[in-house]
Order: structure tokens, then sequence, then C-alpha cells
């Protein structure tokens, strides 16, 4: 059996704070690589299931190889959706479920759909190739301002606007169209003294990647759906790599009287977990379990 080459982040962390038990339904929301879809199906055993979804069919696909005979139902759909998905299953409520927001080992290494900086195919960034449009196309039509403006927000780049400024220029010498175009010439915006040991593409292919995938509007709407599914008791473990992300989950799980918070702090990984697994080094992971009371939002 082919083992994923993605290494899951807080893998340990995710099957003690959802307290997995044999015999139980569980939801990974955001497959993936599938480190922890294989961590949850060997805690629940034969006699549970995990019910595992995510919006990139390539996701799908290699884990019907690399976890066949193994208890998991695969589902290509956002975790938003997981009351539809339930339903379709026969399922009324689950006892816990995880998501792992952002990318995969998997989609850095693949070299079409622009994940990685150095990647010659076309600037996608789509988590699903047949759903809203590629990231090219919005560098080829949003206005400099609204670029700089989602540049800054969602990636949090201090050169937003000097980059916005070089890729509108750019459309007049060819459009951008790959991921590696896109990364040099950020590169070339980013001073070398404020480049803090990441590649200075990241903060902008983050961003694009989160626009793209309408990543927290997913997550909000996913939040809100969660504690309906969940048995009294049932838990929510969500980690994040985004302060964006973090904020929704931790208001969340504060305001909504759905969800008791059961990290009053962020989970963080050691440091040999970092060392070993680089891309776990911005990590936060916080658990909530579904109270017996409560039927809605409480004030924000």
């Amino acid at each position: 059996m082919a083992q994923p080459r993605h290494i899951p982040v807080l893998r340990d962390e995710v099957v003690q704070w959802l307290a997995v038990r044999k015999g139980q339904i569980v939801v990974d929301g955001t497959l993936g690589g599938g480190g922890h879809t294989r961590a949850l199906a060997q805690s629940v055993g034969t006699e549970g299931l995990v019910i595992a979804l995510d919006r990139d069919p390539a996701a799908i696909a290699r884990a019907e190889q690399d976890l066949a005979g193994m208890p998991v139902k695969l589902v290509q759909a956002s975790y938003r959706e997981l009351s539809e998905v339930l339903g379709e299953a026969g399922v009324q409520q689950v006892d816990g479920l995880v998501l792992d927001l952002g990318i995969s080992s998997d989609q850095l290494a693949d070299t079409q759909r622009g994940f990685s900086f150095d990647s010659p195919g076309l600037l996608d960034l789509r988590f699903d190739p047949d759903c809203g449009r590629p990231a090219w196309q919005l560098l080829d039509k949003l206005p400099e301002k609204e670029l700089a403006n989602l540049i800054y927000r969602y990636g949090e780049e201090r050169y937003s606007r000097r980059i916005a400024r070089r890729i509108v220029q750019r459309r007049g010498e060819g459009s951008l169209r790959t991921a590696c175009e896109l990364a040099e010439l950020v590169r070339g915006c980013v001073p070398r003294a404020r480049r803090q040991g990441i590649d200075p593409a990241t903060r902008t292919f983050q961003a694009l990647r989160i626009a793209v995938n309408e990543e927290l509007q997913h997550l909000q709407q996913g939040l809100q759906v969660f504690p309906d599914c969940l048995r009294p008791g049932g838990r929510t473990v969500v980690i994040s790599f985004h302060s964006l992300e973090d904020r929704l989950v931790k208001h969340a799980f504060r305001d909504d009287p759905r969800y008791e918070a059961l990290t009053k702090k962020p989970i963080r990984p050691t440091a040999e977990e970092v060392e070993r697994n680089p891309r776990a080094r911005s990590a936060k992971l916080r658990a909530a379990a579904r109270t017996t009371t409560g039927s809605g939002m409480g004030d924000p």
C-alpha cells in the first residue's frame, strides 16, 4: 500500500483532543494527504467509520488507493456541506471532526497547478479545478488597489502595494501565467533584509489561494454548521496556519453557545516536530466540545 507523502501536522494531538474511541464515527473535513484520516481510522477500528471530505478530486483519487481497506468513506465536497454529506450517508450526528486548514505536500508536489513557487504550470491555485476562477485571472482583471488590498488582507504582506503595482505594470508586457513567473516578480519587490527566512513569495501566494478558494468564507460557514452535526459531547478540532483563520475559530468556540472551548490557548507543535516537518511551524490547534444546550450563535 502506497504511503502518502504528506506529513500530518499535530497528528497525535488531534487524536488526543478528539478523544477518539473504537466504534465511533468521526469526520476529517480536510482529507489532504490522508495522514489524519489514517490515524483516525486506526483509532476507530473496523467497527467505526471516518468520513473524509476534500474539495480536491486529486486528493480523493490518491486516498482511494492509499486508504483502501480501511474504515473510511471518501466524499468530494467542502466541509461546509457537512450536513448534506451526512444526510446522504444516513448519519445523523458524529462523535468528532477535524480540520487541517491549508495545503498539503501533495498539492505542492503537483507542478501543473501552481501551488509551488517554482511550478512551471499555470497559476491556478484552486482546490477544485472545476469551481471558481484560477488565480492568474485575478491577476489579469483586478484593479491595482483591489489587488493590493487582497494581498495585504489575506497575506499580511507589507509590500502589497509595491507588488500590486508591479503586477499591473507587467500586464503591459504580457500577462503573468505561471507560478514561477509570479514568484520571481514578488521576490524583486521585497527587500532582501525583510525576507525573514521564508520565501518572499509566500504571503502573496497564500493571499491568492485564500481568495480563489474563498477559504475564510468556507471556514466561517463550516463553524456554524458543525455543532448541529455533532452529538452532545462530540468534539471539533481545528488546525490553522493563518491569523485570520485562527481568529474565526477562536471567536466561534468562545461566542457560540453550542461550543465549549477545551483549549484556553492554542496548542503548538513541539520543536522536534517543526524540525521534522517545517510546515508545522505556524500551526495552531484549538479544540471545543458540543454542549448539551444552545441552539444558535451568541452575540459577537
